[in-house]
């Protein structure tokens, strides 16, 4: 396997994001302008001349031994791309030993479980030849057993890769004695042999997670000692902090800093909050410390209720959010879990839902503060607050913190930067487009505005977009380019020299070069069009070229030219013939035939008597929502948008079910007359929850009035879940037997060249970001390719295919369910071949169970079967839809293959 394609293997079977693939591409790019890193026998300070010609950031490798250092933000995937480092080592380059550095216990502890098999977040999951024979992970807790065993064992033998993992922590204080505690040699922990069976190894690769945490500790220099091929370093936070300020590493290779991991959606939105009009100096430390308490729970309850809502609307998992409160010291915490837990806040509502967390716990309370730590993500676990004195520490890696409480006094830069570095990883692994649902709220009132300023600061790291500088090209510039089919260049009615441009020097002559040739086939274009919608007359776009429609076509034209183009049909003053309008027809219509796919439009449309309605049910879980007056302030600290949580006051309603039914009426899919009985059953249901925990009557009408919509929204989503629809029957409607191809439009960086579709991509991440040319057989002069698999597929159509192309949005029209929406599906490749034409979607193996694309399948295998029906009435090639893996696409399949990926009603 050449190691372009252990690269591409590699990425795609670790479904790696943008900025890890571009990892692994910048450690290949090293590797192959510096071959010698595989080996001991190189010059140091040669290897770092030439890597720093590849490299600008690079300066020095800050080692004795040459290392590398990736910059990744908070969330983004560094244990990950940890395990892509090795996976790819191994595979391209044989290598099978690996020394994995942890700068703590937690950390330690996280990178054994995510090495182990058959863990929720296993760092190899997919990677076929390590399913097999996985890799030995040997720990700094067994290595005088596990590794005794190994040292001496030959690879091929048991375990080909070995990854050993230690906690430098733990190697630092171990190696102390004597009067004066001191680092020793790190052999004297490990003990002789194994250490020397480390050092001699002539393959060691270290890597070292969250090196800043350790980088200027005395213990690294023991590190040299291993003499490993090289170091590979990630981390967040690339400097030292020194009584100076923050010291930047001198080796980053890779720089993708928190705020454009913030920009390309791969973290939460951190958001400072604060009361309308809150004064801090009207109110005690202690009233401060309550107001923040409560506003707190309302923000988390409020955000309960729309995770909730969005998993009910979109059919995904449910996420329960926790509130995080950082105290000021163990004390502090344990007087904040008393007031959390008692009566007199929220009327004990949260009592059993509190832990607190630190060193003040010992033996069985310790374990069980340990046990519900870890379970926090559990939708089923009863913790909502977690109290802790300093922020958790890095490798506790939580998706559901979503309101942070600082009761402790700190600045307001280290607000920002302990909050982030905690609180930003997404539960869906991507944004979801609802605000609440991709927020992380800081409780700031008495730092509110301080937060704020530090945030738009220049070097703030919500705003730093490098932290490092890297040369960069200051004149690029985005543009809209719209491509046209190919057949508008065919007849001449496009830019001869855009198509040129496009990487289509090759085209033949323009069938129509002079003006007059030109304007008539302009015509004879908009008369195809209005024959689309004329299934009777013209079923298929070959239905053109039949005598009887060419006649009908060339007397539209003709009428259509006559009144203010009549010197088009008659001899001109020169004596130029007048034109051949029959041929102009004639040639339009064949060039249109043999450059499209016929699309058909297709509708179902339910006839006789259609009924609908909701089977009625119990509702779900309900936030708790709570009685309150103040109006609550939030705004992005990237973005600067602002948001309110705040009480809708309206009229009084006699039934406290109308506050609900009300909102729910507003929804176009809830008819009141039909569904008056479930509405309010169900509002009843909502009212109950919250008469139970004895709020007055007036804290009632409060909380429905303020919350009425959420409700409703949340209602709605479960009444989805219960719709019903029959009808006498339904039938499938063709209202167009072919459709003309639309133009597609592309972003893209002006003055970038064309790359030819046949040339190996090695910057994986930047694909999306390309166009592509040098076509034989697509139906347009260019295209875009969101995955190297679909540029590897496209080489397979150029191939055997009759005429394919990746339609444009609109084309088909097809539109599947995916909880409460329903989304146009636009699927990657329409290709025709002498029998069959496919729709086909290429897809990351471990997506093609997902929700989202099972339902787009389904949709469009059923347009597929009723695009099948009407062609075999109209004697036309049938439909067929194909979900491809990514890993089935290889240049040695015939697209014939592929069939036994189709997916059928």
């Amino acid at each position: 396997m050449n190691h372009t394609r252990v690269q591409h293997h590699v990425s795609g079977r670790l479904s790696l994001r943008p900025p890890q693939s571009d990892s692994l591409a910048k450690l290949i790019q090293a590797l192959s302008a510096a071959p010698e890193m595989l080996g001991h026998q190189r010059d140091l300070t040669a290897l770092l001349s030439t890597l720093k010609a590849e490299f600008p950031t690079l300066q020095d490798f800050e080692r004795e031994f040459p290392s590398l250092c990736f910059a990744l933000a908070t969330g983004v995937g560094k244990t990950r791309l940890m395990g892509a480092f090795i996976a790819y080592l191994h595979l391209a380059h044989g290598i099978n030993n690996f020394f994995v550095l942890a700068p703590n216990l937690t950390i330690y502890n996280k990178l054994i479980k995510d090495f182990e098999r058959n863990t929720p977040k296993y760092v190899f999951k997919g990677i076929a030849e390590f399913a097999q024979q996985a890799p030995l992970v040997i720990t700094g807790d067994n290595y005088d057993q596990t590794g005794a065993v190994v040292q001496d064992l030959p690879a091929g033998f048991a375990h080909d890769v070995r990854i050993n993992i230690f906690n430098i922590s733990k190697i630092n204080s171990e190696v102390r004695g004597g009067k004066e505690p001191r680092i020793k040699r790190m052999k004297e922990v490990l003990g002789d042999s194994y250490f020397n069976h480390l050092a001699n190894l002539p393959d060691l690769v270290l890597l070292m997670d969250e090196s800043h945490r350790y980088r200027a500790q005395a213990g690294m220099r023991s590190i040299n000692e291993l003499r490993p091929l090289f170091g590979l370093e990630v981390t967040a936070t690339p400097f030292v902090e020194t009584t100076r300020g923050p010291l930047p590493f001198k080796n980053v290779v890779m720089d993708y800093p928190l705020s454009r991991a913030m920009a390309d959606g791969f973290v939460k939105e951190p958001a400072a909050v604060t009361q309308r009009n809150f004064n801090a100096k009207n109110h005690t430390p202690e009233e401060v410390e309550k107001i923040k308490l409560e506003d707190g729970i309302r923000l988390h309850e409020s955000t309960k209720a729309d995770l909730l809502t969005y998993a009910r609307e979109n059919g995904v998992k449910e996420v329960k959010p926790f509130m995080l409160v950082i105290a000021r010291d163990t004390t502090h915490a344990g007087q904040l879990k008393t007031l959390l837990e008692s009566g007199q806040f929220y009327e004990g509502r949260y009592q059993g839902k509190v832990i607190q967390v630190d060193s003040s716990k010992t033996g069985a309370e310790e374990e069980d503060m340990i046990k519900r730590l870890l379970e926090v993500e559990n939708p089923d676990s009863s913790t909502e607050i977690v109290i802790h004195v300093n922020m958790l520490k890095e490798g506790w890696d939580v998706t559901n913190l979503y309101t942070i409480v600082p009761l402790r006094a700190a600045n307001a830069r280290t607000l920002i930067e302990q909050s982030i570095g905690r609180g930003l990883r997404l539960p869906y692994g991507k944004r979801t487009g609802v605000a609440t649902v991709d927020r992380l709220n800081i409780v700031a009132h008495d730092k509110f505005q301080e937060i704020i300023d530090e945030a738009n600061r220049g070097d703030s790291p919500i705003r730093l977009k490098q932290v490092i500088l890297e040369a960069t090209n200051a004149d690029e510039k985005k543009i809209s380019k719209q491509t046209n089919p190919n057949v508008m260049a065919t007849l001449g009615l496009a830019d001869t020299a855009d198509s040129a441009e496009k990487g289509q020097a090759d085209q033949p002559a323009p069938i129509f070069t002079t003006e007059e040739e030109k304007k008539a086939a302009r015509v004879v274009m908009e008369v195809i069009g209005r024959y689309e919608a004329k299934p009777e007359f013209a079923p298929t776009s070959g239905a053109l070229l039949t005598p009887e429609v060419q006649r009908e076509i060339l007397a539209e034209v003709t009428a259509q030219l006559q009144p203010g183009q009549g010197s088009l049909l008659t001899e001109t003053e020169a004596g130029t013939p007048p034109l051949d309008l029959s041929a102009v027809v004639e040639k339009t219509t064949a060039a249109v035939v043999q450059q499209t796919i016929d699309i058909p439009r297709i509708t179902v449309v339910p006839t006789g008597q259609v009924t609908t309605g909701f089977h009625p049910f119990k509702l779900g879980t309900l936030p708790n929502f709570q009685p309150g007056e103040r109006e609550i302030y939030g705004k992005e600290l990237r973005t600067d948008t602002q948001f309110t949580l705040k009480r809708e006051s309206g009229i009084r309603e006699k039934r406290l079910e109308d506050y609900i039914v009300k909102k729910l009426v507003d929804f176009d899919d809830i008819d009141y007359f039909t569904q008056a009985e479930l509405l309010y059953d169900l509002a009843g249901q909502a009212v109950a929850h919250y008469q139970q925990q004895n709020y007055a009557d007036s804290e009632l009408h409060q909380i429905l009035d303020t919350f009425g919509g959420e409700l409703a929204r949340l209602i709605r989503a479960d009444m989805l879940s219960h719709f019903w629809e029959t009808a006498t029957d339904y039938t499938v409607e063709v209202s167009r037997g072919f459709t003309a191809l639309k133009p597609c439009h592309y972003t893209t960086t002006a003055g970038q060249p064309i790359r030819n579709v046949r040339e190996t991509v090695t910057d994986l991440g930047k694909i999306k970001q390309m166009l592509f040319g040098e076509f034989k057989r697509c139906l347009y002069p260019l295209q875009k390719f969101d995955s190297d698999t679909e540029r590897r597929f496209a080489i397979i159509l150029e191939r055997d295919a009759l005429k394919w192309m990746k339609p444009a949005k609109g084309q088909f029209q097809i539109y599947y369910k995916l909880g409460s929406e329903q989304p146009e599906y636009v699927p990657d490749f329409v290709v025709e071949t002498e029998s069959v034409i496919f729709m086909a979607e290429t897809k990351a193996r471990t997506d093609i169970d997902t929700q989202e694309v099972q339902a787009k399948a389904a949709a469009a295998a059923k347009w597929c079967q009723h695009a099948s029906d009407h062609a075999a009435s109209v004697g036309a090639k049938p439909w067929m839809y194909l979900l491809i893996p990514h890993d089935s696409v290889k240049e040695s399949e015939r697209l014939g293959d592929y069939r036994r990926f189709q997916i059928k009603v």
